[in-house]
């Protein structure tokens, strides 16, 4: 598989409370509901949507990539409703002799302390190492963002450093942190443990 074929056939995945799979037209104001929050922009590259015109920007821009095979997310779908409340995706992804991939994601504030990103990484993560063969994923916050580096400790990513200065977002620099989780490391703390069950479609 290449990386375009990856990005025009997203896969759809399943967990507890979750479905993984491909933005949709009709997310549009599920997705202006949350990225119009400024809390939720906080620690990400874009800045929070003024008008649901720029939430269908970003809509279209994805929908655009996916038939391209660009870089392009799964929306997370809280099953009890069918609410689009997030994104999650693999960026940088190498499928090459490098076998590696960065995971990105974002979701509704709403939804803060209730184990849903954890939850999607740990599938996402699953489906890299176990179907793509992958051998390093790893992942990068704002030294700032408490949260999203906790989900990275949750899942059992090793912290490598804070990469100084890195990005220039929203008018000032920013250290980031970088964690990573290697193919060996993943086998190991699948053996004997309850990981994640998980759905492939």
């Amino acid at each position: 598989m290449t990386t375009t074929e990856f990005y025009q056939h997203l896969p759809v995945l399943e967990t507890k409370r979750l479905i993984l799979r491909p933005l949709q037209a009709s997310d549009r104001n599920d997705l202006f509901e949350y990225t119009q929050d400024e809390e939720t922009a906080r620690y990400v590259t874009w800045n929070a949507n003024q008008t649901i015109e720029q939430a269908e920007q970003f809509l279209n821009y994805v929908l655009s990539n996916y038939a391209q095979g660009k870089e392009a997310p799964w929306a997370i779908e809280w099953k009890e409703t069918g609410k689009m409340i997030g994104t999650i995706d693999f960026i940088h992804l190498l499928l090459d002799e490098n076998k590696q991939a960065e995971l990105g994601y974002a979701l509704s504030r709403q939804f803060w302390g209730k184990g849903i990103v954890t939850e999607a990484v740990e599938c996402v993560m699953a489906y890299g190492f176990e179907e793509l063969k992958l051998e390093r994923i790893q992942a990068r916050c704002m030294e700032g963002n408490i949260g999203s580096a906790r989900v990275m400790e949750k899942v059992g990513m090793t912290y490598e450093g804070t990469l100084r200065r890195l990005i220039f977002i929203k008018e000032a620099f920013h250290d980031v942190k970088m964690y990573s989780l290697l193919r060996d490391e993943y086998v190991t703390m699948r053996q004997g443990s309850e990981y994640n069950t998980k759905q492939y479609q």
